[in-house]
């Protein structure tokens, strides 16, 4: 008789959990959807006004374009110049991300793996790097990159890209590299592989998902880098993406050219969408590639 009681409790208390479940679950979902909204819907609607022309943006804004004008996106990549903005972007972005993947994988690789005075210290400043405000250090690196004769030129502006990412770039990676197995490495020392060898052709392979997560994170915020190149790079023929976007907004004056802006809008976000798309599976990998040993 005693049992019963504790018996219908617990039923009544797994009930309530399942219940609560249900409801949490509900609520989660219906938190994405309406996120999901929120992203899609002005990135559909920036496409569909790519190719519209300027009095149907205006005038029905909602509406599906009468026909597909791709003399839109012919008209941004040429008049307005996108296509130069377009490879002085991949070029600077290209660079720096090499750069920024394969010095702070060597700097991550050290601080993870071997022990040093000033270690810690060492990491610790590329912490307080990532904490650093870029705005900070704009007249001072204005001034640095004068003296060394490297403002508005590419390079200049990929050598400040690699120095603005590797704080992070180390942060990340070197608990990643913390997390693989160091039986693999020194496998390869007792084959009598040097430091380099066992770091370039054994422990980097095994890196690959935390360089793609971070190279991703990188990419972004590489590509979508405005302050920078505004500050460094002021010849319109050095000019990236996120300048010539503003360089075509302030150019209409009285034109409009709404349908041309939507276009060249389009063209610098596809590069983004695409990587991270092709690379989704590898981000996620890497992100929780370290949370299990």
């Amino acid at each position: 008789m005693s049992k019963e009681p504790v018996e219908g409790a617990k039923g009544k208390s797994v009930k309530e959990k399942s219940s609560e479940g249900k409801v949490l679950n509900v609520f989660s979902h219906g938190v994405l959807v309406i996120w999901a909204i929120l992203v899609v819907l002005p990135l559909l609607w920036a496409i569909m006004a790519s190719f519209k022309t300027d009095d149907s943006i205006l005038s029905t804004p909602w509406a599906l374009p009468d026909k597909l004008h791709f003399e839109n996106w012919s008209r941004a990549w040429s008049q307005a110049h996108m296509s130069d903005y377009f490879l002085n972007t991949i070029l600077v972005v290209g660079g720096s991300l090499i750069g920024t993947l394969l010095l702070g994988s060597m700097a991550a690789y050290v601080l993870a793996r071997f022990d040093f005075p000033g270690n810690r210290f060492i990491y610790y400043l590329f912490i307080g790097g990532m904490s650093f405000p870029i705005i900070l250090a704009l007249v001072p690196l204005f001034f640095v990159m004068n003296n060394m004769g490297l403002l508005n030129t590419r390079h200049g502006l990929i050598m400040v890209y690699i120095a603005y990412s590797l704080p992070f770039t180390v942060f990340f990676l070197t608990s990643f590299f913390r997390s693989l197995p160091s039986s693999v490495a020194e496998a390869a020392m007792l084959d009598g592989a040097s430091h380099t060898r066992t770091f370039f052709q054994v422990m980097l392979p095994m890196a690959k998902p935390g360089l793609i997560s971070v190279g991703i994170f990188n990419f972004l915020g590489q590509w979508n880098q405005y302050l920078l190149p505004t500050v460094l790079n002021t010849d319109p023929k050095y000019r990236v993406l996120s300048q010539g976007l503003v360089e075509l907004a302030n150019g209409q004056g009285y034109k409009g050219d709404w349908s041309g802006l939507f276009a060249g809008l389009v063209m610098a976000m596809l590069p983004v969408l695409a990587a991270y798309i092709i690379f989704q599976r590898q981000v996620v990998a890497g992100l929780t590639a370290g949370a299990v040993k």
